[in-house]
């Protein structure tokens, strides 16, 4: 049975084919966990079923029209692609996965990948094809390619996010930079203030850029120092994915508000089959109103509440935990409430001991396929990824596991 210091051993040895540093594990020892989770093959199915339920909603022109009425300007422009590594993120339950919300430009994709691979070689996870995933995961960039593009070489790709180095993923831009390399593909990692426009094309100095792989936390690309990539998106100068229409169109918040609001859906024709999935699987939803102030602070203990504009779990509150005084603050900005979905919990045993932490299942798909599921462990309000034993662990389906496979 394998400790977790033969799994970063492995790890590190697999992540020299894709150039990563000696050291990118020590300086993110909470990345992995020291656990593998369970999963039924009836909640994968069930996971499955409300995504595509939530694509057909989201394929509706009523609905489109609608959130885009409320999204901000740049998030007009359909820029002809799906978007790459949309993640659907679950609470598993009695009563069945519970979506906890939709993400955009979800990361550790590539993390995973490679956890799989690791496990596999250890015999502890059973993958068919261990490496499957490289071929899936370039393939989604060149339908976003051929989907905009149409029949157009793509040379280059551009990784971007802001001081990329500084990341807490930068591993991962590193991963993808070398996969498109071993296709053929160039491949740049560079932060957004160092493009530039040059005779109607976007540039890294004097490279071209054709396509970005936009790991961007400013989802509108409405900040100054975007303005160049921002240009470039609405100009078509680049094509830019994931992007500002697609989030809107999925991750804004607000959504879910409008996925567990069944007079809206009806009044748009949704199906009661998928009215009914819907229902099933997404905790009522709403916009914080400050006129019900007393009811919702009466409320409270049975919510979740977030920023309709937060990323990361950043200044997302549990109900039960909140003082009045924070409660002050959410009313003073824009929020929804979320009926409470408790996580479910794994025991993992680390060397302070064993305990239990909390669980979610993150789906990350590409236009409304499932591509790979992956686990979260964490204590806390939300994954944070600096828990010792917590971080991104795999998934196993039907299959029963000893809590604590990797520390020996």
């Amino acid at each position: 049975m394998m400790n977790l210091n033969r799994l970063h051993h492995l790890l590190q040895l697999l992540g020299k084919n894709y150039h990563l540093p000696d050291d990118w594990l020590q300086q993110r020892p909470e990345l992995f966990a020291s656990a593998i989770v369970s999963i039924t093959s009836a909640e994968v199915k069930a996971m499955q079923n409300l995504i595509t339920a939530i694509e057909s909603v989201i394929a509706l022109p009523a609905y489109q029209q609608h959130v885009l009425s409320l999204a901000p300007e740049t998030a007009i422009k359909d820029p002809g692609c799906q978007g790459v590594f949309f993640g659907y993120d679950f609470h598993l339950t009695p009563g069945g996965p519970k979506l906890i919300e939709i993400n955009t430009n979800a990361g550790g994709a590539s993390f995973i990948a490679l956890l799989e691979m690791a496990l596999s070689k250890e015999n502890l996870l059973a993958i068919d094809e261990p490496q499957k995933w490289q071929e899936d995961y370039f393939s989604i960039f060149l339908q976003e390619w051929q989907h905009a593009r149409g029949s157009l070489p793509l040379t280059r790709i551009a990784i971007v996010d802001e001081n990329p180095t500084q990341q807490y993923y930068y591993p991962e831009f590193v991963i993808f930079q070398s996969l498109f390399k071993t296709k053929g593909i160039d491949a740049v990692i560079t932060d957004p203030t160092d493009l530039t426009l040059k005779n109607g094309r976007l540039c890294l100095n004097d490279l071209e850029i054709d396509l970005v792989y936009n790991r961007l936390t400013d989802f509108s690309l409405s900040e100054p120092a975007h303005a160049v990539l921002r240009q470039a998106y609405l100009e078509d100068t680049a094509l830019v994915t994931p992007h500002p229409h697609g989030h809107a169109l999925y991750a804004d918040k607000r959504n879910l508000a409008i996925l567990s609001n069944i007079d809206l859906l009806q009044s748009w024709g949704v199906s009661s089959n998928v009215i009914e999935q819907l229902q099933q699987g997404v905790p009522h939803t709403f916009i914080v109103d400050t006129k019900a102030t007393d009811a919702l602070w009466a409320a409270r203990k049975k919510l979740f509440f977030k920023p309709i504009s937060g990323y990361a779990g950043k200044g997302a509150y549990r109900g039960q935990s909140i003082t009045r005084k924070t409660f002050n603050e959410i009313l003073m900005n824009d929020y929804i409430a979320q009926d409470m979905v408790a996580p479910s919990e794994q025991m993992v045993t680390t060397e302070e001991g064993t305990s239990a932490f909390k669980v979610d299942i993150r789906n990350y798909a590409y236009n409304g396929k499932v591509l790979k599921i992956a686990a979260r462990l964490y204590r806390g309000q939300v994954t944070n990824f600096r828990t010792l034993g917590g971080g991104f662990a795999a998934v196993q389906i039907d299959r029963t596991v000893i809590p604590s496979p990797l520390v020996g």
